[in-house]
């Protein structure tokens, strides 16, 4: 008899460090030939508190994988056209530089040397001959004990730093003989680049426009190897996301949403001619839009183009699928692959498409199929041996309405083993406009393995759901969420499966300052974690480094304006009626929601002797804090349980 490692693994919960276990796969692309894969892989070590990202390569015929480098500070990967070489980032020298791997053997060799390092690319150009990439000044980076001048409207973002210090501008690298070429030198964020089939001009989002406050709004621009600009489209038009061109060079195919609310509406996907002109929607029949990334230090889904159609990623439900997009108008948008799991496109070539598969229990494997989407098969495997050791929570689907009439989508994660009413967390999402639903949050898995049920649902506010439902939130914010949030918990109460004396909330981001609104309004809950929290829009309007813009898009006006509105949205208006003991955990270097708002609300409770403890993140912006260095993940984690644990089970 065959006994298989499964068979003999004693299966447990998923227990506080098994995140630090998962595999997370970043960027793919497939060879020019199609018959390899080089993707980016990252895996923390829960031990050493170090995290490597290597490369590696797939045989697609065989299945075969292999490790290409080990310098544990490898990414971005390009193969280039004749499918000889890959182009890709590494920090083994310090500063991220691009190297050049052969990919019949030989070590890597290191083709740039820029004192700040390389910012975005490599992206070959259609000949092979020359590299395009962004890189900040050729300056030594200034003292950060000097005293400096700020002239910006938005002089800050977060996870970059002070924007002045780091602006990317356009370069051309010529590997003959190994000269650079300069093609921008402005005071933009310059991203996105994108080679015309001609191989003449490159295609760029330019954003960060230092006298304006729409700081994620990108203007399309094109400039030629002489360094001559051309603006397509300007800040303006709509909050532009990403852009490519058509297969012929003629037209320019770009996602954005036009709208007041921009970012409660969907991104479209535009056509607008080369030549500039009126664009042209090609998705208005469809409710949910587009997926796509608008921080510059993000990769979006791609937008992949053959001919007359396109494939992108569509958020609809609690779920990301892959659709086909005429460029023509005609049929309509088509869905070709879906399911209970987040879809992420990556890369595709004439036969077949590339693209990230997530679920609940896993951060996501590598799939690959047809471009229709028939014959979808894995081809990595990086998590499945330590999965097949984790006894995971089941799911529980959960519709109910709200107050006002309204339907709404939720899920409850049942702890292995336990018994309803269980002692349950709400888990609130960020955004406003985020959503959850069948993708990987390693929280939700920690805290089920716990003990507890875990609530996520998308109040009104969330994304994929159409523009009336996630629009419905703009200026009222907290109070309508608030109302459906709580419908939910009452949802689960009713249903038996919620503890209603044992109940627990948490959130980050947007979901942490609805954290701290709704302790300021209920003493039902037992305890609450709130990280990176927005507690006082006032405040935040002029620290951080999306207050200016995203108060007048979201809340409908500045604070001299509207001051009821900032006052009844504001946590810290309620924050002397808190009694829920409160847990801060704070980014000291976030710029998103920065660590005074945490401050305020940490002072307020222990004003008012309100249970309170504040865990600070030296060095943590908004986005390291969500998926920083092992240590800091492993402080978020332990805080967290032990909060919880403490203040809901009596367990310290």
């Amino acid at each position: 008899m065959t006994v298989t490692q499964e068979a003999t693994q004693e299966k447990r919960h998923f227990g506080l460090l098994d995140d630090l276990h998962y595999a997370r796969i970043g960027s793919a692309r497939l060879s020019p030939d199609g018959k390899w894969v080089v993707y980016e892989r990252t895996q923390p070590d829960a031990e050493t508190e170090k995290t490597s990202r290597n490369l590696w390569r797939i045989n697609l015929a065989t299945g075969e994988s292999r490790q290409l480098t080990y310098d544990d500070s490898s990414s971005a990967p390009e193969w280039s056209p004749d499918g000889k070489s890959i182009a890709f980032l590494s920090g083994r020298s310090g500063k991220p530089q691009i190297y050049l791997l052969p990919t019949d053997g030989g070590e890597a060799r290191q083709i740039t040397d820029f004192m700040q390092g390389i910012a975005g690319g490599p992206t070959w150009s259609p000949d092979g001959k020359s590299l395009a990439f962004t890189a900040g000044p050729a300056v030594e980076p200034r003292d950060p004990s000097d005293p400096y001048t700020v002239t910006r409207f938005i002089y800050r973002f977060d996870g970059i730093g002070y924007l002045d210090d780091h602006v990317r501008n356009i370069f051309v690298l010529t590997l003959a003989d190994g000269s650079v070429k300069q093609l921008t030198d402005d005071a933009q964020m310059n991203r996105t680049l994108r080679w015309s089939p001609s191989g003449d001009e490159i295609l760029y989002l330019a954003s960060h426009d230092p006298d304006s406050p729409k700081l994620f709004y990108s203007k399309i621009r094109v400039v030629t190897m002489d360094g001559d600009i051309e603006e397509i489209l300007g800040l303006d038009w709509g909050f532009i996301k990403n852009a490519d061109w058509s297969e012929d060079g003629k037209k320019i195919i770009f996602a954005s949403a036009v709208s007041d609310h921009p970012m409660a509406t969907k991104d479209d996907l535009w056509e607008v001619a080369r030549s500039g002109g009126t664009p042209v929607n090609l998705t208005s029949t469809m409710e949910n839009g587009v997926e796509m990334a608008w921080h510059p230090a993000h990769n979006a889904d791609k937008m992949l183009y053959f001919g007359d159609s396109a494939r992108v990623c569509v958020a609809e439900s609690g779920k990301k699928g892959i659709y086909a997009i005429s460029l023509t108008g005609e049929p309509d948008p088509q869905q070709l692959l879906g399911g209970e799991r987040t879809l992420s496109l990556l890369d595709a070539n004439d036969t077949h498409m590339l693209f990230l598969s997530s679920t609940l229990e896993n951060p996501g494997e590598l799939h690959i199929a047809n471009l229709d989407g028939t014959d979808e098969k894995p081809i990595t495997h990086v998590n499945e041996a330590h999965m097949a050791g984790i006894i995971f929570p089941e799911v529980e689907h959960l519709l109910y309405t709200n107050e006002d009439g309204d339907q709404v989508e939720g899920w409850m994660l049942l702890p292995p083993g336990g018994e309803a009413p269980y002692p349950t967390v709400l888990y609130i999402h960020g955004g406003p406009h985020g959503w959850y639903g069948h993708k990987y949050t390693s929280d939700f898995q920690m805290l089920a393995g716990a003990g507890y049920a875990v609530l996520f649902v998308n109040p009104r506010g969330s994304t994929g759901y159409g523009d009336d439902y996630a629009s419905a939130l703009s200026g009222h914010w907290g109070v309508m969420d608030y109302k459906d949030l709580m419908a939910g918990v009452d949802y689960a109460i009713e249903q038996g499966l919620a503890d209603p004396d044992k109940l627990g909330v948490c959130g980050l981001s947007y979901g942490g300052f609805m954290t701290t609104f709704t302790v300021g309004q209920t003493r039902r809950f037992k305890a609450a974690v709130a990280e990176n929290p927005i507690t006082d829009l006032v405040s935040r309007y002029g620290t951080a480094d999306m207050g200016p813009w995203g108060s007048l898009s979201e809340l409908g006006g500045k604070p001299h304006e509207i001051p009821e509105v900032y006052k009844q949205s504001s946590p810290i208006t309620y924050a002397h009626l808190c009694t829920t003991p409160t847990l801060l955990v704070q980014g000291e270097d976030d710029y998103r929601c920065p660590i005074g708002q945490g401050e305020q609300f940490y002072a307020h409770l222990k004003a008012n002797g309100c249970p309170t403890e504040m865990v600070r993140l030296p060095g943590m912006s908004h986005v390291a804090s969500i998926s920083g260095p092992v240590k800091v993940q492993k402080a978020q984690n332990e805080a967290t349980l032990n909060w919880l644990n403490k203040y809901i089970l009596g367990i310290s």
